[in-house]
């Protein structure tokens, strides 16, 4: 994973969820991957906060692709499984940044632990994602 060439893996966000809600991809460790996503009007929900449902899709983002990145994908493919989080902090504007930590990571599924945080560096919402690792 550490290796990645972050510009190429933005760039196949092109034409897709990942674009629209303006997600990026910017740091990539031995077992962790980060990624930035605007509050906006593309993230709010009517009461101009962010989106619980723009949370998930970061959180879902970060952990899949740092999946797709451990797994061989000539051989192998990767699905989100389960999805839990806790909204803990509203966020009106900016930019929140999201951290995936992998805690577990088996032959046939990955747990993700991710932790979004707003400007100041405070956490926002927390979630846990369960990857299924399978044989192509």
């Amino acid at each position: 994973m550490k290796n990645t060439d972050l510009i190429k893996l933005n760039e196949s966000s092109s034409g897709t969820l990942m674009e629209v809600l303006g997600i990026e991809y910017t740091e990539v460790g031995e077992d962790y991957i980060c990624g930035t996503m605007p509050v906006d009007n593309r993230t709010h929900q009517p009461m101009g906060i962010m989106h619980g449902g723009a949370s998930a899709a970061l959180i879902e983002t970060l952990g899949s692709i740092g999946s797709h990145l451990l797994i061989d994908s000539a051989t192998e493919f990767s699905s989100g499984l389960d999805l839990n989080i806790n909204h803990l902090r509203a966020v009106r504007s900016g930019t929140v940044t999201g951290k995936a930590q992998i805690v577990h990571k088996g032959k046939t599924t990955h747990v993700w632990q991710v932790n979004i945080t707003n400007e100041e560096g405070k956490l926002v919402s927390t979630g846990r994602l369960t990857v299924f690792v399978g044989k192509k």
